[in-house]
């Protein structure tokens, strides 16, 4: 069998891309293990001469393997000349070799999420919340370490006032991670622009999530009312999903402006919360649509392929894409 990748194609390796004809038993590579990285070690290197490969077209990028060459797709493994128009498992190489988060489910995890959607930025790689009340940027900023265990502190800025035409001083939290950034996207839906998000299901694993959750939300769209609070927000569907889990009656505005949603302090007598069960740790890997495979043959010098043998994992990465030699 024709399997393995040529010397110039590149894996992702811990620490950085290596050249197939440079890794040598030990080194350690990435993987995906259900659904999230995994590093695996290289427990012996075959090499092998062919005069034939295939070059493998996805969404991102093309890579050079071996005709037999093993990718994940949902259904299973196929041999890479067989997998134009399957999609195959893949996840960000440039994101390998970042700092990954443990996060902790609870009362902090559900305060973060619920002051972020109301009032926080999650950038591309960073997560930041501006607003005017101390208070309030004291309380997720602790939140927040102590739910992910970043560091996070308050700094004294102005920003401009549209009401009163004039700079106000505020307190903003900012942090850079692009893995915190990538998980509250993936809580909301996978945009977590306040008008698109949806509803972060993951605040309903038990009641302490979900309380801070309503306590971060109300602390940045909401105000306190005589038996509640009130929460105000022009996302009608972020509102009616969590006046359904509250059992609460919703009339959303029609006009296009903010509409109004009452929290009784009484809606857990109603017996309207259900406990679910939502992962807290990042997806981090997809799928990448394989578009074509082109077959490269040589007449002249053949080509070398280099195949491993990894433990405890047996898949690699390829510029993203999971691959493995056949058993």
């Amino acid at each position: 069998m024709q399997y393995g990748l040529p010397s110039k194609q590149t894996v992702n390796a811990v620490g950085g891309r290596l050249q197939a004809r440079s890794v040598r038993v030990g080194c350690r590579l990435w993987s995906l293990s259900d659904g999230r990285t995994a590093q695996t070690t290289v427990t012996d290197v075959a090499v092998t001469k062919v005069r034939e490969v295939v070059e493998v077209v996805t969404d991102h990028l093309a890579f050079v393997v071996a005709p037999d060459q093993m990718l994940s797709t949902p259904d299973g493994w196929v041999h890479a000349r067989d997998a134009r128009g399957n999609v195959v498992a893949w996840t960000h190489a440039r994101k390998l070799n970042r700092r990954r988060l443990t996060i902790t489910p609870g009362y902090d995890l559900g305060y973060l999420i619920g002051a972020t959607c109301s009032d926080g930025t999650v950038g591309r790689n960073y997560v930041s919340l501006v607003v005017n009340d101390r208070r309030f940027a004291e309380r997720f900023a602790e939140c927040l370490v102590g739910a992910t265990g970043l560091s996070a502190r308050l700094e004294p800025v102005t920003r401009p006032s549209g009401y009163l035409r004039r700079d106000v001083p505020g307190f903003r939290v900012r942090v850079v991670s692009s893995y915190l950034a990538d998980l509250l996207r993936q809580y909301v839906g996978g945009d977590a622009h306040h008008m698109r998000q949806g509803f972060p299901r993951v605040v309903l694993r038990d009641r302490k999530t979900f309380d801070g959750f309503l306590d971060g939300y109300s602390d940045g769209d909401g105000c306190p009312v005589r038996g509640g609070r009130v929460l105000v927000s022009a996302n009608v569907a972020f509102l009616a999903e969590l006046a359904r889990i509250i059992g609460a009656r919703f009339a959303p505005r029609l006009d296009g402006t903010a509409s109004h949603l009452v929290v009784a302090d009484s809606w857990p007598s109603r017996g309207t919360f259900r406990a679910e069960t939502h992962p807290v740790q990042l997806r981090e890997s997809g799928w990448a649509q394989v578009h074509d495979v082109r077959p490269r043959t040589t007449k002249d010098k053949p080509y070398t392929l280099y195949s491993y043998r990894l433990d405890p994992l047996p898949g690699f990465l390829i510029n993203g894409h999971l691959a493995r030699q056949p058993w």
